[in-house]
């Protein structure tokens, strides 16, 4: 069985030191048999979640836009990197926009099918400063959703100002080849489960509460 990881760029440059982060993963899971597809935000504005739930009624975003294309393809992915470069010591805005609709209206929207134990990661550049928060940002989405968070030798980060200088952080590199491998494993150890027949786990009704009630 063939299976494919996602990569997701969220940055406003198409080939920039976000794209040469995912592109060092993505070479080293093709080299394990590891099919792998490039997915690019744009840069079009992405406009927020508007709290309308009307995802729970058409089981998608009522907003047309890039946020249901993705939506699409996430379905048949295996695994999952989302990459963002540090605006702000944050993720880049339209990256938060893209992640906030992507993740509510797919658990709101179709039983959270697209991402139910599928491995994902992150991966965050920067020039100098702001990669922990946004690494931190970026994995809350996962545990939100039961996905299981594939981790590297190091924090999954790249440091530079263009994408040559990413090209010379060597241990970025080497944490994102280690990413890579990484993944390949968790997804043949996903897969000689399914043929071994071990069942998923029991699934519950969510329960929700506040502070109040």
């Amino acid at each position: 069985m063939t299976m494919k990881v996602l990569l997701v760029n969220g940055s406003p440059h198409k080939e920039g030191c976000t794209y040469t982060a995912l592109q060092e993963v993505a070479r080293t899971l093709e080299t394990l048999g590891i099919e792998t597809e490039f997915f690019w935000i744009g840069v079009k504005p992405i406009g927020g979640c508007m709290a309308c739930h009307k995802c729970r009624e058409i089981g998608r975003c009522v907003i047309p836009d890039i946020v249901n294309e993705f939506r699409e393809k996430a379905l048949s992915a295996d695994g999952f990197v989302f990459g963002s470069p540090v605006h702000y010591a944050a993720l880049a805005g339209n990256m938060t926009s893209f992640m906030d609709r992507v993740f509510y209206a797919e658990a709101n929207g179709n039983g959270n099918k697209a991402f139910y134990l599928k491995p994902a990661a992150a991966v965050i550049s920067a020039r100098r400063a702001g990669t922990t928060v946004s690494f931190d940002q970026m994995n809350k989405y996962f545990t939100l959703q039961e996905m299981p968070i594939v981790s590297s030798r190091y924090w999954n980060e790249v440091h530079g100002a263009a994408p040559e200088e990413v090209l010379e952080d060597k241990e970025g590199l080497y944490t994102m080849r280690v990413l890579g491998r990484n993944m390949a494993y968790m997804l043949r150890c996903q897969e000689a489960a399914r043929q071994a027949g071990v069942a998923l786990p029991e699934r519950e009704e969510p329960i929700f509460t506040n502070f109040i009630h």
